[in-house]
């Protein structure tokens, strides 16, 4: 068995690939990749509900053959939701065209919305911000800190874990794709991978994984930290575990309670932890990048996906629609409510978007392919936020995150401007997509923004 490890958001994992089978698949005949094809004339000017320069640069990525489809729905303040689309769902013949209702699997982008299910329960009082997670989870109520990342030798930790660690990744929790020496091996060991990649590997993590979400949380309590809580950024499960913490506070089972309080009211149809087979269709191929070939590690019509997961993972586990993501985001641009419904109150939405670092703690960027912002910025409920006005770009404020496999979703609230834009595959850092896609979407709408 050969490990291969890639990195990703908010859903972070490690991959156990078989090497056996991705050498039998680089056997076969795969996409030989290309670089894209040199710039052109600049496309004309946006009119209202089009975005020429979008809408060039993803189907100049799909003729380069740098992945199989693209689809970015874009919203202006309330006007109808901009679709730009571009190639199939993957590599199959009769694979079905990208468009809003495509799934993908957004891996770390399930982050924010695990975050905003927290802040729904912060505004009715049914925890805090400040709260210890050991009031909802009592075997955190003692933690250890690793005195050494050569060793797992610990020291008892000096402050709680609080729920605005959790959201903020200041938890001093690990991840398999930042956690490294002998705590990474014991959380291996531990089966502490909430994630899902494709079948094979999935059957394998299976047999260490907690069954539960319960459990997994309370076998995480068992590890040490990598750092005093409050003190550091590193990108953790901190979102998984939060998962166990909504559902001691609200009541319900944490899936439960995403579909009642923030799916179904914003009618996000197409948001599934397991997607139904009679939506298997719609389902794009996961692939994974080696070299110059693309290898199809999960594809669509036989997605471990379309099986129940080990439980619902907070921190990577969702699969939805540019649409359905579009609503989220529509929902948190206009201040927590949309077509009537409101989910959050103004300020609890304004404070979920604002900079939740405890004081002292910046956040440096997150490592490449994790699907965050690798660029200083502040960090907010489950997201990245900025902090200044980018010239021709997002202004002060702009909340978001990526997910391993390419995905992308910004919120400016300023300029009331937002961005979902979905592919898969991995690493999710191939292509320069999300920077180049910000840029061509600013560049669109420069004429329509608040701030100029």
């Amino acid at each position: 068995m050969v490990a291969l490890r890639f990195k990703f958001a908010a859903a972070g994992l490690l991959v156990a690939a078989s090497g056996t089978a991705i050498a039998q698949q680089m056997a076969q005949p795969q996409p030989v990749l290309r670089p894209a094809p040199a710039a052109t004339a600049a496309p004309a000017p946006a009119t209202a509900g089009t975005l020429p320069r979008t809408q060039a640069l993803f189907s100049g990525d799909v003729a380069a053959n740098q992945f199989p489809g693209v689809v970015g729905v874009f919203g202006r303040g309330d006007a109808p939701a901009m679709v730009v689309a571009a190639g199939k769902l993957g590599d199959e013949p009769g694979a079905p065209a990208t468009d809003q209702d495509s799934l993908w699997r957004v891996y770390s982008m399930t982050k924010p919305i695990t975050a905003m299910a927290a802040m729904i329960l912060i505004e009715e009082g049914k925890m805090r911000l400040d709260q210890p997670v050991s009031d909802f989870i009592p075997a955190f109520k003692t933690m250890r800190v690793q005195i050494s990342p050569d060793s797992l030798e610990t020291r008892p930790a000096t402050k709680p874990i609080t729920i605005r660690n959790l959201l903020t990744h200041t938890a001093g929790l690990g991840y398999t794709i930042i956690t490294k020496g002998p705590l990474l091996k014991a959380y291996e060991d531990a089966g502490i991978t909430p994630f899902t990649s494709d079948a094979k590997t999935e059957a394998q993590l299976r047999l260490k994984r907690p069954a539960t979400l319960e459990a997994f949380a309370n076998k995480v309590a068992t590890l040490p930290l990598i750092a005093e809580p409050g003190t550091k950024w590193s990108y953790s499960i901190g979102l998984d575990v939060l998962g166990r913490v909504i559902e001691v506070a609200s009541g319900q089972s944490f899936d439960g309670f995403l579909q009642q309080r923030i799916f179904t009211p914003l009618k996000m149809n197409s948001s599934y932890f397991q997607v139904p087979a009679s939506e298997a269709r719609r389902l794009a191929t996961g692939y994974f990048i080696a070299g110059n070939n693309r290898v199809p590690l999960d594809p669509g019509a036989t997605s471990v996906y379309l099986q129940k997961p080990s439980f619902p993972y907070g921190g990577a586990g969702l699969v939805t629609s540019a649409g359905d993501y579009d609503r989220f985001l529509h929902m948190l641009q206009n201040g927590g409510s949309l077509d009537g419904v409101r989910i959050l109150k103004p300020a609890t939405a304004k404070l979920a978007m604002s900079n939740l670092l405890p004081t002292g703690v910046i956040y440096p960027g997150a490592v490449s392919a994790t699907g965050g912002t690798t660029n200083p910025q502040g960090f907010g409920a489950g997201g990245s936020v900025t902090l200044n006005d980018a010239p021709g770009g997002p202004a002060n404020g702009t909340y978001g995150w990526g997910g391993a496999a390419g995905t992308i979703a910004w919120v400016d609230p300023v300029n009331q401007v937002r961005a979902t834009i979905m592919v898969n595959y991995l690493p999710g850092d191939k292509w320069p997509l999300r920077a180049e896609s910000t840029k061509a979407v600013y560049a669109d709408l420069a004429p329509y923004l608040l701030r100029k």
